[in-house]
């Protein structure tokens, strides 16, 4: 029997209290969302003793749900159609043509990296009110793509950055022009690079509370983590019904995650690795 090193034990163990801390809130948050209101204030840590989905129906209808979902959906969506139009064109940018600054740009794209929303929250919506943006889908887009852009140019680049020269001093000679060499040549070729940018986009921006919570005030344009705040108030204390939503609004997240777990890593380590 082969032996097992002991660095192997040393890697293990906390990697194995680590994915434990991160599911055991999603099993309590989906036992809680099977209780009633009775059973969780007697005891909340216990098991269900019961499959019950009447707190997901509860919480899908009261609050409207389904229009929050449908807003998410939306701004998600064209989000990360623009990151991902941009990202990749400043990746091939950056990364194969020559043009003076481009050094101090890619270096300005990193500072983005550092810059939290927080920062800039409160110039930010001045603009957007000033614009006539606040509350509307495109002013949610823009702050998105704003915000999430770094990051996608950032792993584009380092992305591109191993495409040999060699291939695009080629598609120039056949005769393409630099969009087609773009369209042609980068684009497919970054293909694994976009999905698996794009699947981490989604999952920033469907996640995100705060932007969504000062660019889209009023209760008709929510997305549906600022809607599932909605189930709990001042004088509201059904917890259960708040799990059903956290549960509803975690479970599309959860399910991309799992099913595109690999690209996302294979994604982010050719991002950081290659260049």
């Amino acid at each position: 029997m082969t032996r097992v090193r002991p660095s192997w034990w040393l890697l293990a163990v906390p990697m194995s209290l680590l994915a434990l801390g991160t599911i055991y809130p999603l099993l309590f948050t989906a036992n809680v969302a099977m209780k009633t209101r009775r059973d969780y204030v007697l005891d909340r840590f216990s098991l269900t003793d019961a499959l019950r989905f009447d707190n997901i129906g509860t919480a899908w209808n009261s609050v409207g749900m389904g229009r929050y979902f449908v807003n998410s959906l939306i701004v998600v969506t064209a989000s990360v159609v623009l990151l991902l139009l941009l990202g990749s064109m400043a990746g091939f940018a950056l990364s194969q043509l020559r043009f003076r600054g481009s050094s101090a740009l890619f270096l300005g794209c990193l500072a983005g990296l550092f810059v939290p929303f927080q920062v800039i929250m409160v110039p930010l919506a001045r603009i957007m009110a000033d614009s006539a943006l606040i509350d509307t889908y495109p002013g949610l887009v823009l702050v998105y793509v704003a915000q999430f852009l770094p990051f996608t140019v950032f792993l584009m680049t380092s992305y591109y950055r191993a495409v040999p020269s060699e291939i695009i001093d080629a598609a120039r000679i056949d005769g393409n022009s630099v969009y087609g060499v773009y369209r042609r040549i980068m684009l497919p070729l970054g293909t694994p690079a976009l999905l698996s940018v794009g699947i981490l986009d989604v999952l920033f921006c469907w996640n995100d509370v705060l932007m969504s919570l000062v660019m889209m005030p009023s209760a008709e344009h929510r997305t549906l983590m600022v809607g599932v705040t909605s189930l709990r108030g001042q004088y509201s204390d059904d917890i259960p019904t708040f799990a059903s939503g956290v549960l509803i609004a975690a479970l599309p997240v959860l399910v991309v995650y799992l099913f595109l777990q690999r690209q996302i890593a294979d994604g982010v380590a050719a991002g950081s690795t290659k260049g």
